[in-house]
């Protein structure tokens, strides 16, 4: 099993924006082989802040993900209001950090 921890900070206000496209994605990605949990978080000391925390049973399980139609729509909804984004990938031998 593999971990993902995606921390984005949006633009101001851009947490409330992406609340609708967030939640499509997750309903969509939770069918997606492989994957065991995939969870929104939003920071309560800082609003536009908002932590994606994801348990895969493989890395090709996440691969293939990163290519889903849904992520795509979700990427395009997001740019817009995303400052930074930091993707750590935990694998019980290593981290990859992106």
């Amino acid at each position: 099993m593999i971990y993902v921890v995606a921390t984005l900070t949006t633009t101001p206000g851009g947490a409330e924006a992406l609340r609708e496209p967030a939640a499509a994605c997750i309903a969509e990605t939770v069918k997606e082989k492989g994957c065991i949990s995939y969870e929104l978080f939003q920071s309560l000391g800082e609003p536009d802040r908002l932590v994606f925390v994801e348990r895969w049973e493989t890395r090709e399980d996440l691969t293939a993900h990163s290519k889903a139609p849904h992520l795509k729509v979700w990427r395009e909804a997001s740019g817009p209001h995303l400052v930074s984004r930091k993707i750590e990938i935990v694998h019980p031998e290593k981290v990859e950090t992106f």
